[in-house]
C-alpha cells in the first residue's frame, strides 16, 4: 500500500487530495496544526510546521510529499499579514527539508506548491512554465518559496517538482466558484475593471489528475504550470457565471469600486485585477490530456 503525506491537509485542495488518492487505495497522512476541516480518510498528525518533531518519522519510507502549507492569500497586505504568509511558507518548505534530510528512505517525489502569480501582469501574451518573472510582494513570495524548495540539500533521489497552480474551480461553498456563482446571482457579475485581465484557473478534477499524473512520469522535475488549458478574460469568465446561474445581466465595477469593496471584505484586487495569463506547456507536451479544458460551470455544479 502506497503512502501519500500532505502537509497542510485541512484545506479544500487537501481535502480533494486524500479522497483522490484513498479510492485508488493510497494510505493518506496529514500534517497539520489542527485536524478541523479534514477529510476523515486522512490520518491526522500534528506539526507546527516550523519545527522538526516525532511528524517527522511519517516521512520515513512514504511514497511521496507534497507541500500545500501556507496562509491564505485572501486578505489585506498590512505588514502582519504579509509576514505570516512569507513565513508560513518559506519556514514549512524549510522544515519539510530538514526532515527528509534525514531519512534513511526519503520519498521519491516532493512536490511543492508555488503560485502562477509568479510570472508578470501579461495581457499581451501567454507565461509558459518559463515566462517571464514578474514584480511585487506576490511575486515575491513565490521567488522566495520556490528558492527555499529546490535549496533543500535532500538526498539525490528525490525528484522536486514545484507546481505554479492557478485558481482552483470546484462546485462547493466557501470556493472562488461559490464566490463568483453568487456574484452573478446577484446581479454583481459584470467586468471587473477593463474586463481585459486574464485569469487562468484549473478544475479540481484535472488538479488532483495532474498530481497523479506527476507521481507517474519520473522524467518531469522543475516547476510546471498546473492550469487548463483555455484562460479566459475576466469578462468572459463572468459570462459564464452569468450563465451558469441565469442571470443575463451583471453590474461592472471599476477600478476604485474594486479597491473599495476590497477593503470592504478585507482583501487585495491584486486578486482580481493583475492579469495572469498562465498556460500548461509542459503538461501537454508530455502528453497530460485534461478532462475539463474549458471552463463550463453549468456543466460542474453537483
Amino acid at each position: 500500500m502506497k503512502k501519500l503525506i500532505i502537509a497542510g491537509a485541512n484545506g479544500f485542495l487537501a481535502r480533494y487530495l486524500t479522497r483522490y488518492f484513498a479510492e485508488q487505495g493510497w494510505t493518506i497522512v496529514g500534517l497539520a496544526r489542527h485536524q478541523k476541516g479534514m477529510d476523515s480518510q486522512c490520518r491526522y498528525v500534528h506539526w507546527d510546521g516550523e519545527t522538526l518533531g516525532t511528524w517527522a518519522e511519517e516521512i520515513e519510507g512514504c511514497d511521496a510529499l507534497i507541500n500545500l502549507a501556507g496562509r491564505t492569500v485572501n486578505c489585506r497586505y498590512n505588514a502582519e499579514n504579509k509576514r505570516m504568509i512569507m513565513d508560513s511558507r518559506i519556514n514549512s518548505t524549510r522544515v519539510l527539508g530538514e526532515a527528509i534530510a534525514q531519512c534513511a528512505h526519503p520519498p521519491e517525489l516532493w512536490i511543492n506548491s508555488s503560485t502562477a502569480t509568479i510570472y508578470r501582469h501579461a495581457e499581451d501574451k501567454p507565461q509558459s512554465d518559463t515566462g517571464e518573472i514578474g514584480e511585487g510582494f506576490s511575486v515575491g513570495v513565490g521567488t522566495a518559496w520556490e528558492e527555499a524548495f529546490y535549496s533543500a540539500n535532500v538526498p539525490g533521489v528525490v525528484r522536486k517538482v514545484a507546481i505554479r497552480t492557478a485558481m482552483v474551480l470546484v462546485d462547493e461553498p466557501g470556493t472562488v466558484f461559490s464566490y463568483l456563482s453568487n456574484l452573478a446571482r446577484f446581479g454583481l457579475g459584470g467586468k471587473v475593471g477593463s474586463g481585459k485581465q486574464m485569469v487562468s484557473w484549473i478544475h479540481v478534477d484535472d488538479f488532483c489528475r495532474s498530481v497523479q499524473w506527476l507521481m507517474e512520469h519520473d522524467e518531469i522535475s522543475g516547476p510546471i504550470n498546473v492550469t487548463a488549458p483555455e484562460p479566459l478574460c475576466n469578462s468572459e469568465i463572468m459570462r459564464r457565471f452569468r450563465k451558469h446561474v441565469g442571470m443575463p445581466v451583471g453590474l461592472p465595477a471599476t477600478k476604485w469600486m474594486a479597491e473599495i469593496g476590497a477593503f470592504l471584505l478585507r482583501t487585495e484586487t491584486e486578486l482580481i485585477l493583475k492579469s495572469r495569463w498562465v498556460v500548461p506547456t509542459r503538461l501537454q507536451e508530455h502528453g497530460f490530456v485534461f478532462k475539463h479544458p474549458e471552463m463550463e460551470p453549468w456543466n460542474w455544479s453537483k
